[in-house]
């Protein structure tokens, strides 16, 4: 198969706020494989937190380019000659094959992979801001999204207002939040029960990764505790069972389709609840995340909806769900920036 890389910077419609960063732009790679004239292509978002970057991506598909072989349905042997690191990079390369094998067989990759079309409404997220700026800007979403999901992680004392905020004028709609790690266990003992008075369903990620308060959190929670940045790829599951309620999957940092699939089986077996998470991403790496999403109990697939322009377009986005294409493979295709 011929291998090929770009790098492609993505502009947000307005700046995305949380907890530890902010950006106007998002830098992604687009891996095309290419195999008897048809191509299949994935997307890699390189999380800086784990030590990637869209050079680091590049890197390691071009170093790694000659073990992908030539045989595009072989995926389970090419995911295992690649070596275990740069999980955006095997992200994309992943999508690509399951792109290519859509295309080379005229079907979809959720039908080749037996899963239901529709899974969940995803929420569509309300950045890190003041407490009046996020009620503004979550009612203004209110007549496309079914669920809203609050970044909170201010440092300012001011986390509980915000959802108190925006409880006001979502009524009774669905809501949860995203710490990003930013509170110590007090912090988290203290805001969670105002969290449930206010109706919020689940926390995502609200102490430190390994913070050795997690079991500590999950006991006294009276909100469920989802982890993020605790789980990782498949290895983190396990560990992830005494410290919260359900797991946070995401492709860009599992390794792509067939390790999000398996991290939901091991977690159903540990009686984990599954969320399927996104980076800012375009069409095609929200495309490859629908493919799967009927296995999880929540989703949250809103990175290319906060684009100011997509160039992967494609993703129907019905009643508030993003589904999976019915066109062959991921079913998205590349447009120009041009207006």
């Amino acid at each position: 198969m011929e291998v090929s890389t770009r790098i492609v910077r993505l502009e947000l419609a307005e700046t995305f706020v949380i907890s530890r960063s902010a950006s106007d732009t998002e830098d992604v790679v687009v891996v095309e494989l290419r195999h008897s004239g048809v191509s299949g292509f994935g997307e890699a978002q390189p999380i800086d937190r784990y030590g990637e970057s869209v050079e680091s991506v590049e890197a390691y598909v071009e170093e790694h380019a000659g073990v992908i072989g030539d045989d595009p349905f072989a995926l389970e042997d090419v995911m295992e000659r690649l070596p275990a690191h740069e999980f955006a990079a095997r992200a994309a390369l992943d999508a690509a094959l399951h792109d290519l094998q859509g295309k080379l067989l005229g079907q979809p990759v959720w039908r080749l992979l037996g899963l239901r079309r529709a899974g969940p409404p995803t929420s569509w997220t309300v950045w890190l801001g003041d407490p009046d700026d996020m009620a503004r800007r979550a009612e203004k979403a209110l007549d496309r999204f079914r669920r809203l999901k609050l970044k909170l992680g201010g440092g300012d004392g001011l986390d509980v207002e915000r959802v108190r905020a925006v409880r006001g004028v979502a009524g009774e709609r669905p809501l949860q939040v995203d710490v990003n790690e930013a509170w110590s266990l007090d912090e988290a003992l203290e805001a969670l029960p105002a969290l449930a008075e206010l109706g919020v369903e689940y926390c995502e990620q609200p102490v430190p990764a390994g913070d050795e308060g997690g079991p500590t959190l999950k006991e006294r929670s009276p909100v469920r505790i989802y982890v993020d940045e605790d789980c990782h790829t498949l290895a983190d599951v396990a560990a992830c069972a005494p410290r919260a309620h359900g797991i946070n999957v995401k492709l860009a940092k599992s390794g792509g389709i067939r390790e999000a699939v398996r991290m939901v089986h091991a977690a159903r077996a540990l009686g984990l609840g599954c969320m399927l998470g996104c980076m800012i991403e375009s069409g095609l790496g929200i495309s490859a995340g629908t493919q799967i999403a009927s296995l999880f109990d929540h989703v949250d697939l809103d990175g290319n909806l906060l684009l100011g322009h997509d160039p992967w377009p494609g993703v129907p986005f019905v009643d508030g769900i993003q589904l999976p294409p019915e066109e062959p493979g991921l079913g998205v295709h590349a447009v120009s920036a041009a207006r």
